[in-house]
This record gives structure tokens, C-alpha cells and sequence, in this order.
């Protein structure tokens, strides 16, 4: 089989491949290709090697597709054509999902693919079409969030290796849900990155929070874009994902004149064409910058969808009165932040950001950004994990305000997504946890973190040791919570909202056609055509009406649809009695 390997400044590269004791054959430039080197040699699929530069010991790949004994062993080969595909899969489309974020480490206490996938019925009973997978690609250690992976082609080992991945794609598209996967193209971890030895990777022109930034824009860059592009066709292709969710595009620092986002968007949509299925980029960015999802034609750069964090945090504040760091801008705004963001995307739109210090942000424009290119959400892995404790909502909130954030969530006019165990209030954690094998790294990772909430007022001694592995093991699901109460309650009423989604096109139309409601001082509420959602996050009763109401229908008694508590019928003139910390959604028209 054929092998090449970029190495543009080595003098000589050899082969290393595993056969009996092992051997190094040297291998030839490529005329065609600047800095490349190729030769052939027999193997097949598990076949270990690695490459051997100017006489130094065998590296790992950076094409590698397999780690077997982690991210600095040697590569191994792999054929995707073995990949145990049981049927044609046609995709699933962004437009009218409702997302489900989960982490495969934690997901289950066994922490495997395989173990995901036998939890798998549960999700297609929740409703979702989706799956959104944190990163899969190989990290030193057995357990870890995923985002100091240092092998961007390859599945780490411990969670199955590539064949459990595609297992587990398997088993998903059985259950008629699309996977999502979040990759990782603005830095790779602190142990165990060779790439820089084989070329220039990164650059020093630009820095990021993880150091020097990766090379987008700089001498070498057109291989480091092709190698990252490369990457994630590999994934969409040979894995048959629907998507990628791209972390941090903020930090992908690109002066060129065709932005490296736009590079990657164009030939994704390349492959969906060849391919004859969907696939999306979903990009998370703090920007608040419009050209992320704006067509390419339209000057853009043509991702699919962006997580819109201003809805989070505009619906964070609302329930629960936070007014610490970013949330200060949301909190002082009150209700109105949020309504905002329902009605037009983003709270910071060129608006001033106390925050920052500055002004912030871009409006949207409605004729380029349909609704559903933004992905809203109460919790994500970041919102909950980046916390001190790691504390889910349900640590502050009662199950009835857990139930009015997710009547918003699922009845907003964006593509919705939930972080996994939230349908059912899960009680446990979800904390920040690493498994670092250099002593050094590990303490700086454990020190740091403490010094980080040290300086908000946190005493050490709370918050948890990375390292320790009972940190992973708390933040590990308890499957059995969804089968008391009031974690089944919330559970069925997940399910009921998702039907309702699905049921009513109002609810996934891509226009922006969310309006307020003048629902009283008590309560809050917006309108999505014939539908209302309102909330009453009080812990009394309260009288909502429903203004305005529609002008071809003033006489029509609203109907209620679903609601998380007993609700007395709506009066002829639009009044709504609630029960405190409840939500309803009602027709207030024909469909």
C-alpha cells in the first residue's frame, strides 16, 4: 500500500513498518508535491508504523486513523471499507432538528461507544434526531473532556477506536438519528503534539489562550489548511456523519483573503453533493458575527449554524438571577434580553458590552440567517462544565422552572439542543476532569483551576481535583434517576414539547416570526404563529394575558396544549390563571 507523510523540512524520511521486528525502508520525495515524501510497502489494515525523520525515532502519523496504544505509540492502519455499515443512511437535515449533546466518557459509567449505543432507544424516544458527540480524537490518559486530543484524523482508544465509532454510527442511524461530531481545529493538547516536528503546523504570527496559534495564514499554511479540511472530510466521509460542530472559530486566526471557514464550508458542501446526503458545520464562535452562517455568495462564510450563547445567557439570567461576569449585560436588561434574543438572535448586536468594555456584535440579517442557523440551548458541556462544581440547573432550580426553560428552549425559533441527562433534571455533575499522565502538566492543570475560582471566592479545598477519578465518576449519568420522580416528569414533558415541535410547523419555521407577548408584570410569554408559550417563573400564582391576539380571530378562547401543571381554562378575554413556576403553551388560533 501506498504511505505519505508532509515533511517539508526533514532531509530524509523513512518508513517504519511493524513486521516481526520491525524495519525502516527510506522513502522518496514526491516531484509533484512540494515537501512530500511517499514509497509503497506491504500492508494492511491493523498494520502498525510510523515515520522516521532525518534518523530520529518512528513518529506517529498525522494522518494516522488509529492510536492503539495511545497518542505518541506508533499509527495503525485502517480500511474503512471493514466499517460494519448495515444499511444505506440518507442523512438527517439541520433544518427542524433538535440536537442532543452528549459526552461518550460520561454518558455511561462504562464509558464506551458500544455502552452509548445500547442507551441509544432512549434518545429516539426522547424525540431527538441528532447526536452531538464531544471529540472522539486520541488524548493521553483514559479519561478527559476530549479537547486536548493531539491526533485530529483518529478515535481515541479507550472509547472503542475508530471501529466502535463506527459502530455506534451504526447502531444511530438503526435509530434513525443523525451524529454529530465536535472537532477541534484551533489547537491541539499540551502532550503529546509531534505535528510541529514534521512541519509547520503553527506559527507564532498569531497566539491563542493555548499558545501559538495554528497555521492558517502563514508560509506552509496551504497544507496545514488542506491537512485540517482533509480531517473533516475524512469524518463526514468514512465515518458517515451528518455534521461537525467546529470549537472556538474565534481562535482560527486567518488574514487571508478567503477565510480558512469558508474554505472548509465550500468543500463540505462539495462532499454532500457527491455524497447525496445533508452535511452541516455548525460553528461555535463569541463574536456574534453574522458572516459566520451568512452564505459564501453573500460574502460569508457559509457555515451551516452557530450556538448562539447570548439566548443561553439571556435565559440563564432570567430563571435563575445570576449577575456575575458575562451575565451582568443579561441580568441588567432583564426580561427583555431574552425577549430580544427570541426575536432577533443576538442580545449584543453592536451593543455595548460592560463585560468587555466595549461594543459587541453584529445584527443578523433575517433575508441570510433563517432562525434555525442558530442553536439555542439552557446548558451546554461548557455552561455546566466550566462551573466551579460543575453544578447542572437542577442543582438551583425547581423542577417547574426546569420545565419553563425547556418550553423556551424547544418552542424558540432556533434549532434546539440539549446537553445530555437534562431531559430528565439529572442530579448529578458535570465538572471539568483530565487524566493527564506528566506529573508536572497535571499539577499545573489542578493548580490552575483552583487558582481560577480562587480569585472569585472560592476556597480551594471545594473545588474538585481534575485528576482525581472520582471527579469523572460523579459526573457519570445515573441511569436510574429517569425512573423516579421527578426526574420521569420532566422527562415526559421533554418528550411531549419535542412531539409538539414536530407536530406544528409554526414551531420550526425559519423565519424570524417569534413575537413578545404583553403578558402581564408577573409573567413572560412570546408567540410562534397559532401557538403561545408562557412562562410564570414565580413561586405564587399568577394572571397572564395573551396581547395581542390575533386581529381575524379577537373572539377565539385560547386552547391549552401542554402544560407542566394542571391549568384552568383560558377566559373569553385571553386571561390565564398560572400555577406558580409553571409553563403553557396554548393555541390562540386556528392552525
Amino acid at each position: 500500500m501506498l504511505f505519505e507523510v508532509w515533511a517539508p523540512h526533514a532531509g530524509q524520511v523513512g518508513l517504519h513498518v511493524v513486521r516481526g521486528e520491525g524495519r525502516t525502508q527510506p522513502m522518496e520525495r514526491d516531484p509533484g508535491r512540494e515537501g512530500w515524501w511517499r514509497t509503497e510497502a506491504a500492508a494492511g489494515h491493523g498494520s502498525l508504523y510510523g515515520f522516521a525523520l532525518d534518523d530520529g525515532p518512528p513518529l506517529p502519523d498525522p494522518r494516522s486513523r488509529r492510536q492503539p496504544d495511545g497518542p505518541e505509540g506508533l499509527s495503525a492502519v485502517v480500511d474503512p471499507s471493514r466499517f460494519p455499515w448495515e444499511r444505506e443512511w440518507f442523512g438527517r437535515p439541520l433544518p427542524g432538528a433538535v440536537l442532543y449533546e452528549l459526552h461518550i466518557g460520561t454518558f455511561t459509567p462504562e464509558g464506551t461507544f458500544d455502552a452509548a449505543a445500547a442507551r441509544l432507544p432512549h434518545l429516539a424516544g426522547l424525540g431527538v434526531t441528532h447526536v452531538e458527540l464531544m471529540p472522539v480524537c486520541p488524548f493521553p490518559g483514559t479519561h478527559g473532556w476530549g479537547y486536548d486530543g493531539v491526533a485530529p484524523w483518529a478515535v481515541h482508544e479507550p472509547y472503542g477506536g475508530p471501529e466502535g465509532l463506527a459502530r455506534f454510527v451504526a447502531a444511530a442511524h438503526r435509530h434513525g438519528l443523525g451524529v454529530v461530531l465536535d472537532v477541534v481545529h484551533n489547537h491541539l493538547g499540551p502532550s503529546g503534539n509531534r505535528l510541529p516536528d514534521f512541519g509547520p503546523y503553527f506559527t507564532d504570527t498569531h497566539h491563542t489562550p493555548w499558545g501559538a496559534a495554528v497555521n492558517l495564514d502563514a508560509p506552509g499554511s496551504d497544507e496545514v489548511r488542506a491537512y485540517f479540511i482533509g480531517s473533516a472530510l475524512a469524518w463526514l466521509r468514512d465515518f458517515r456523519l451528518d455534521g461537525l460542530r467546529l470549537d472556538a472559530v474565534h481562535a482560527l486566526h486567518d488574514t487571508r483573503a478567503r477565510h480558512f471557514l469558508a474554505e472548509l464550508s465550500a468543500a463540505v458542501d462539495a462532499l454532500a453533493a457527491e455524497v447525496g446526503r445533508p452535511l452541516f458545520l455548525i460553528g461555535e464562535s463569541d463574536l456574534n458575527d453574522p458572516r459566520t452562517t451568512t452564505p459564501r455568495e453573500a460574502g460569508g462564510h457559509g457555515l451551516h449554524a452557530q450556538w448562539n450563547d447570548d439566548f443561553h445567557h439571556a435565559l440563564h439570567t432570567f430563571l435563575t438571577g445570576e449577575r456575575q461576569g458575562y451575565y451582568a449585560d443579561f441580568a441588567a436588561a432583564g426580561p427583555a434580553a431574552l425577549a430580544k434574543t427570541l426575536g432577533g438572535g443576538f442580545f449584543h448586536d453592536g451593543t455595548y458590552s460592560a463585560f468587555r468594555g466595549r461594543r459587541h456584535g453584529s445584527p443578523l440579517n433575517p433575508l441570510t440567517t433563517p432562525a434555525h442557523r442558530l442553536l439555542g440551548y439552557a446548558q451546554t458541556h461548557d455552561q455546566v462544565g466550566n462551573r466551579a462544581t460543575g453544578d447542572r440547573l437542577s442543582a438551583r432550580l425547581s423542577p417547574g422552572l426546569l420545565a419553563c426553560a425547556a418550553a423556551v428552549v424547544l418552542c424558540a425559533p432556533f434549532t434546539p439542543m440539549l446537553f445530555m441527562g437534562e431531559e430528565w433534571g439529572a442530579g448529578t455533575p458535570w465538572q471539568y476532569f483530565t487524566d493527564h499522565r506528566d506529573p508536572e502538566l497535571a499539577d499545573a492543570v489542578r493548580r490552575g483551576r483552583r487558582r481560577e475560582f480562587a480569585a472569585h471566592g472560592w476556597a480551594e479545598a471545594d473545588i474538585p481535583d481534575p485528576q482525581d477519578p472520582a471527579t469523572r465518576l460523579r459526573s457519570c449519568l445515573d441511569w436510574t434517576e429517569p425512573d423516579r420522580e421527578p426526574h420521569r416528569a420532566l422527562l415526559d414533558w421533554h418528550r411531549r414539547l419535542i412531539a409538539l415541535r414536530r407536530a406544528e410547523p409554526a414551531l420550526t419555521d425559519p423565519a424570524w416570526s417569534c413575537t413578545p407577548l404583553a403578558a402581564g408584570p408577573d409573567c413572560f410569554g412570546f408567540r410562534r404563529g397559532p401557538l403561545c408559550v408562557v412562562l410564570n417563573p414565580h413561586d405564587r400564582p399568577a394572571d397572564a394575558r395573551l396581547e395581542p391576539r390575533p386581529a381575524a380571530v379577537p373572539e377565539t378562547v385560547p386552547e391549552v396544549v401542554a402544560a407542566w401543571r394542571p391549568v384552568e381554562p383560558p377566559g373569553r378575554d385571553g386571561t390565564v390563571r398560572l400555577p406558580p413556576e409553571t409553563a403553557v403553551v396554548l393555541r390562540v388560533s386556528p392552525p
